[in-house]
């Protein structure tokens, strides 16, 4: 039993003595972020999928402007600064074998929506036209458009007098990074 007390005595004692010694350790790691560009038109837009209608159902609606404002019509996000294009798929909107030129049909940018960089109101057509030139980079921003037909087109032979129903023709937007 003393040799044990003695023993315990001594380990006890080397180690006290050994804890002078000891010294922090230390480990490293790297952590790395690797980015990519983006630029993308988010799955929220109204853009994506969606409709604008102009009913023309009296008299008063062929001599007067009609505008269909679209909230939230593009959300795009993109780490470097972009243009909005637009253009139509055709030259006309059609129904059947009757036409109307894209052109009775002006874009802008509407009030409100996170999207800065010069906005341009374009007349529609079938070739791409920049309708937001060098918009800032940023994530889920948002533009909100005004669809307009003027009364100078609705009371004009490009709509009046054309067989009722309805005409259609899609609109592309396309936002590319700069």
């Amino acid at each position: 039993m003393k040799k044990q007390i003695i023993i315990a005595t001594l380990a006890l004692g080397a180690f006290v003595i050994g804890t002078n010694n000891i010294q922090a350790q230390t480990a490293t790691t790297t952590v790395n972020i690797t980015l990519n560009d983006v630029i993308s038109i988010d799955a929220g837009s109204i853009a994506i999928g969606g409709a604008v209608d102009f009913n023309y159902i009296t008299a008063e609606d062929y001599n007067t402007s009609k505008t269909a404002i679209v909230p939230t019509s593009l959300i795009v996000t993109s780490t470097k600064n972009f243009d909005v294009k637009v253009k139509a798929d055709g030259a006309n909107f059609t129904n059947g074998s009757n036409n109307i030129p894209v052109n009775v049909l002006i874009i802008k940018a509407a009030t409100g929506g996170s999207m800065a960089g010069t906005q341009n109101s374009i007349v529609l057509s079938d070739s791409d036209q920049v309708l937001i030139a060098n918009a800032p980079l940023g994530s889920a921003l948002t533009l909100n458009l005004d669809y307009t037909i003027p009364a100078t087109k609705s009371s004009s032979s490009d709509i009046l007098g054309k067989p009722a129903g309805t005409y259609t023709q899609t609109v592309t937007y396309t936002a590319t990074a700069l």
